[in-house]
């Protein structure tokens, strides 16, 4: 097998950029044009979908393996920082999202799911909001999952969770602060 910076089993989960979490089902070798090329073939059951890429080809992919717990946490604590309220067209801010969701990366994705998350004080999501939500969440959670051994509606429920909770909370220092202005009058 060619060098990469993990050693890649039979078994192991990888997240790929573009289509989040998969599962290594098996290494192989082709002759192609003469010469003989390992494979990596992942399954990302959730798509239903099987992709094969050339082992010395990986780097240039973006596949890496899962993230660490540390930095699955990290996402978490991003996920609870406010929202950054972009003054940009929607299909600009749409694009930027994508970009985010697909260069793989837990924590920038965390930033797409705490930036479209659905809070009490906001307007209702469009539809496109909140597919793109969706997509995000379901990278994130999907990830969550395998790091933490849970089935990925488990996962989605967790981090849903999280941002309730963390929205009440923001809410409850909001309405507190609106209180305490009322009071000095």
């Amino acid at each position: 097998m060619a060098k990469n910076e993990w050693e890649i089993t039979v078994g192991d989960y990888v997240v790929y950029p573009t289509h989040g979490v998969g599962q290594v089902k098996e290494i192989t070798e082709e002759k192609i044009a003469g010469l003989n090329i390992e494979f990596l073939v992942i399954l990302f059951a959730k798509n239903r979908m099987t992709l094969k890429i050339p082992v010395d080809k990986i780097e240039v992919s973006g596949l890496r393996k899962l993230s660490s717990e540390y930095e699955i946490k990290k996402a978490i604590e991003i996920m609870k920082t406010a929202p950054q309220q972009k003054r940009i067209v929607w299909a600009k801010r749409a694009q930027e999202y994508e970009e985010k969701i697909n260069s793989g990366n837990p924590l920038v994705v965390a930033e797409v799911v705490r930036d479209l998350y659905k809070r009490a004080d906001r307007v209702e999501q469009s539809f496109s909001e909140r597919q793109i939500y969706e997509q995000a969440l379901g990278r994130l959670a999907d990830e969550y999952a395998a790091i933490f051994g849970l089935p990925s509606d488990e996962a989605i429920a967790k981090i849903e969770g999280i941002m309730e909770k963390e929205d009440k909370k923001q809410q409850s220092i909001k309405n507190t602060a609106e209180f305490d202005e009322d009071d000095d009058e």
